[in-house]
């Protein structure tokens, strides 16, 4: 599976250019059957804020969003398509007001796209199947990817990782087992702690 993803720009100031990559999990889910209901129907459906974000290309205030400071396991998705896009284990504070995270859960699922709307060249991050406008990718992250997926609040949901199962996101439950697996000291090997 290829999508377009971002990659760290060689240019200072240049917004990360559009590289391919595979996606190394597949979702069971047919989230390409996703049919987008028409403008009035999602206006019923969504706050103002998660219409103005995710259909009018809008941003969300700084720290006003509902997962800035989330820090609970599991995944988030599309407000409206319910694709997964993004997993708890890749977050991390950026301190820019807005979740952050190094990549994608999905990466089919991100689409980019140059955005020239402000003074500088930005590479805007949607969603494949709702279409939804979810935020920008930085090339200003930390290791591994060095890459910022800076993403409103109001263009996701987020599933607990007691719930995923439930609904319908268990083959991502592996991603968690395998993160504390590889996150625990070895028995051999105590921690180190600083003084």
């Amino acid at each position: 599976m290829n999508t377009v993803l971002a990659s760290p720009s060689s240019a200072a100031g240049d917004p990360p250019q559009a590289t391919t990559a595979h996606a190394t999990t597949a979702p069971s889910k047919s989230w390409h059957d996703y049919v987008k209901p028409e403008a009035d129907v999602l206006r019923r459906q969504l706050t103002a804020i998660q219409y103005k974000v995710t259909q009018q290309d809008g941003t969300e205030p700084a720290f006003s969003g509902e997962f800035w400071q989330h820090n609970e396991a599991g995944i988030y998705v599309d407000v409206v398509s319910k694709e997964p896009l993004f997993a708890s284990l890749h977050k991390f504070k950026s301190g820019t007001g807005w979740p952050s995270f190094t990549q994608p859960l999905v990466p089919a699922h991100i689409v980019t796209a140059v955005d020239r709307k402000l003074w500088r060249l930005r590479t805007e991050v949607r969603s494949k199947y709702g279409d939804s406008h979810l935020g920008h990718v930085f090339d200003d992250g930390p290791e591994p990817t060095k890459l910022r997926y800076c993403i409103n609040s109001a263009a996701l949901s987020f599933v607990p990782l007691q719930e995923m199962e439930a609904q319908g996101y268990g083959e991502f439950i592996p991603l968690f087992h395998q993160s504390k697996a590889a996150s625990a000291p070895a028995a051999d090997h105590p921690p180190v702690v600083a003084p």
